[in-house]
């Protein structure tokens, strides 16, 4: 029997299954999805069995040393997924795979195996008994180190619930395991014992007591926490258990992220918008039919009730849904109202867990304990055997493409995973992309439409504030007339407001007034942020940090100033302007530690500020009865970028965050500062019109002949040396020539905005086309050409439809 093994080394020279003899003893036990640990070169490495056969065509086979899994972590499904994935995204296949599991799968672990039932084990397999009458637990390389023929005695056991296995995660293993008490002798015998126990042993009689008057005490097992909180001695409860009247076992418990008591609710009322945009839904589950549904409604129309409603009927056919939100927001708002319809069915995964709760809630979906899983882009990869449902979310979201190796966008995974499933995916967003809108009109996408608010409530009067005229007025402020005197209203009536900049830190950049120097960081093309709090520059793309110098580095004058302006200094402003406004900001510097998005937005909620001053992270997903008023304080901070999807990245935004107001019975209403308060971006997100704004940006993306109309392929390359990628660039620029079509457009190489990122500087090349059969067997030859020859510093990127050219 001879394992394909890919070893888990993510580089092209590599990128292929590799041959091993699977020892006699494994033969039963080895399945494709497992992971292994076998020889390779001089180490030993972790490899995925992808595949068993009978023969190879090399005579010569190194073995299996170990199987590091009892069940395999990718399902077959996941293993095709994956050399899918590989193909289109120009990755290597081991990559793939890495990116389907979670982190501590990645890490050092033990796994160690428990007795769960000693009476069977003695009964089935003495000899195993034996290696486990001292000791509960055992560690698994231990048990097949001493002899290896034990496996399948061990496996046997396993599968009838005798023994059960256990990773014990390094730095985690402690947090997983409780105390639990049961009785380890008969009611009769306790009482006898009671009977016998003295009058000053009155705390072990107590706990004696509490077991024998329980009438299911022999299925009993609380924890030593629950069992104190009753009143009982835990000093007790030990000496009873040294008698051996009592068993105290180390338990395994899944960790819960979300303790809070989560109230139920009940299905709402549809609207006839709703009703008549769920029916197609369960239409297509009912007869195991893929299709793609992009539900276009406006902020505030009910597309979560939507969702909730459908998973339900993929509960009630005893299938699987998989629900994608955008990791910002991955609200507590959102993960109540899942908890809250469907309670333990569901399963989160975000990066706000620690790496032991997100291997819990991994576990919970591979060993099929949940049926829902709501998460952020990598849930797509959720191990689930019976899809009925895919749902994504605020679908324009541009954190649902990866930016690293696999560079795989979750709406193209939930779509090939549906069609394999046969079953729908649902895309939901009040703006969706251009991409999707336009499959809907060509009808490869099922449009449904949402044009009213739940209840008929008005969508909030939006107002566009010129801050060009605010200047020449003499307002210097970040705050506009209009604005100013609307947050103070808002203070007065107790209502809350919402402000957004798109910016953190307190000023963009630091400049010198005599000479112009603006100080750059030393490692990347780019200026320093100063953030006033740690009275630091800070370097948003590589981390750089030093200290604020009073006099300039170039000329020595004393004129340094501060330009621009981030959250902080916002915040500065309205603790100036309005001192007893109580504020709370969100950005990446006040969200850093575990928990404390959540715990900010739950005290927004309850009114103890009346500000939520945010960067983006606040612009969709929010829902709060008393927000009246929101501020876009920038409009056009994203309008002028070198990027083409600029415009549709501030109609999205300013769309989205304005959605905040009014979602309730107080009316709500919008202040929105722009620059370029004529730019139709800005005009159609004021009047919620996304019809108009699509056809005008359509217009645009035709002319330069941009996606939806074309695919684009970014290609980027980095050196420490400028020269040496220039010439790689000329070169990969001349192949892609050489080898596609007259169809093609080939641009570059170029050097892009931001030319040096932590001292490697950059070159991009693109290609856009429409068909092109050569593109892909050309891109994977350029990344194994230049990957092989890559020991020279040179770093190669391959991103097939980007959704950041910067």
């Amino acid at each position: 029997m001879i394992a394909e093994v890919y070893i888990d080394i993510p580089a092209n020279p590599v990128n292929k299954p590799f041959d091993y003899r699977v020892p006699e003893p494994y033969r039963d036990l080895l399945e494709p999805g497992m992971r292994v640990t076998v020889p390779f070169g001089r180490t030993r490495r972790l490899g995925f069995v992808t595949a068993l056969k009978e023969s190879s065509e090399f005579t010569r086979l190194k073995s299996i040393d170990a199987i590091e899994d009892h069940l395999p972590v990718l399902t077959t499904e996941l293993l095709e997924l994956g050399r899918w994935l590989a193909d289109t995204t120009v990755c290597a296949t081991v990559a793939a795979y890495q990116a389907m599991l979670p982190a501590v799968l990645k890490a050092d672990y033990k796994k160690v195996v428990k007795v769960e039932d000693p009476k069977q084990l003695k009964k089935q397999h003495p000899n195993l008994a034996g290696l486990f009458e001292s000791k509960g637990q055992l560690l698994w390389a231990e048990l097949v180190k001493n002899d290896v023929n034990l496996l399948t005695s061990i496996n046997h056991a396993l599968r009838k619930g005798s023994l059960s296995i256990h990773q014990l995660v390094r730095n985690q293993a402690t947090a997983k395991h409780v105390a639990v008490v049961s009785a380890s002798v008969s009611a009769e015998r306790m009482k006898l014992e009671y009977s016998q126990l003295s009058d000053r042993a009155k705390r072990q009689k107590e706990a004696l007591y509490y077991f024998i008057h329980r009438s299911d005490s022999a299925t009993f097992h609380p924890t030593m926490q629950a069992l104190t909180n009753e009143g009982l001695s835990r000093d007790a409860i030990l000496k009873l258990a040294e008698k051996e009247l009592l068993r105290i076992d180390q338990v395994e418990q899944f960790r819960n992220p979300y303790k809070r008591a989560i109230e139920h609710t009940e299905p709402l009322k549809l609207t006839d918008e709703q009703a008549n945009a769920l029916a197609p839904i369960l239409q297509s589950m009912d007869k195991n039919e893929h299709r793609v549904f992009l539900c276009h409604g406006v902020t505030g129309s009910g597309k979560t009730e939507i969702y909730l409603q459908s998973i339900q009927h993929v509960l009630e056919r005893k299938q699987q849904a998989i629900v994608l939100v955008p990791e910002i927001s991955l609200t507590p708002q959102m993960v109540v109202r899942f908890k809250g319809r469907f309670g333990d069915h569901v399963a989160v995964m975000h990066s706000g867990l620690s790496r032991g709760e997100k291997y819990d809630e991994w576990r919970k979906i591979r060993e099929e304990k949940v049926q829902v899983v709501v998460g952020a882009r990598s849930a797509i990869f959720a191990p689930f055997n019976n899809l009925g449902l895919i749902i994504i979310d605020e679908e324009h979201e541009s954190s649902y493409k990866q930016e690293d190796m696999p560079r795989y966008h979750a709406r193209d995974i939930a779509i090939h995973r549906a069609q394999d499933h046969q079953c729908p995916v649902v895309l939901g967003s009040a703006t969706p992309s251009l991409e999707s809108f336009a499959r809907a009109r060509k009808q490869v996408y099922t449009l449904l439409s949402l044009k009213q608010r739940v209840n008929h409530r008005p969508l909030p009067s939006v107002h566009i504030v010129d801050l060009r005229e605010e200047m020449r007025q003499g307002n210097h402020s970040v705050f506009s007339k209009e604005l100013l005197e609307k947050i103070k209203d808002r203070l007065q009536k107790k209502e809350q407001t919402v402000l957004f900049l798109n910016r953190r830190g307190y000023a963009t950049f630091v400049m010198c007034r005599s000479c112009g120097t603006v100080v750059e960081c030393p490692h990347c093309d780019i200026s320093l942020t100063y953030h006033r709090a740690q009275h630091l520059l800070k370097c948003h793309y590589c981390g750089y940090e030093q200290a604020v110098s009073d006099t300039c580095p170039t000329c020595g004058s004393d004129a340094m100033r501060f330009f621009g302006t981030g959250t902080q200094k916002v915040e500065a402003e309205l603790s100036r302007l309005i001192p007893e406004a109580r504020v709370i900001r969100m950005d990446v510097d006040t969200t850093r530690k575990k928990g404390s998005h959540e715990r900010l937005l739950r005290q927004f909620g309850e009114e103890k500020a009346d500000i939520l001053l945010g960067t983006q992270m606040i612009a969709k997903g929010l829902d709060f009865p008393k927000v009246t008023l929101v501020g876009v304080l920038a409009a056009d901070s994203l309008l002028h970028l070198a990027d083409f999807r600029a415009s549709e990245k501030t109609f999205q935004l300013v769309t989205q965050v304005a959605g905040r107001a009014g979602r309730h019975d107080l009316p709500g209403e919008v202040v929105i500062q722009s620059y370029s308060p004529d730019h139709y971006a800005v005009l159609d997100a004021a009047r919620h019109d996304y019809e108009s704004f699509y056809n005008q940006e359509m217009a645009l993306r035709r002319l330069g002949s941009y996606p939806p109309f074309y695919y684009l392929v970014l290609i980027c390359l980095t050196h420490p040396e400028p020269a040496k990628v220039a010439e790689a660039a000329e070169r990969i620029a001349l192949i892609l020539k050489k080898h596609l079509s007259d169809s093609s457009q080939i641009y570059g190489p170029v050097v892009p905005a931001v030319a040096k990122i932590k001292d490697r500087y950059r070159y991009q090349c693109m290609v856009k086309y429409k068909r092109e059969p050569a593109l892909l067997p050309v891109l994977h030859r350029i990344m194994q050409h230049f990957q092989e020859g890559g020991k020279n510093g040179l770093q190669v990127s391959i991103d097939l439809n980007p959704v950041a050219l910067m």
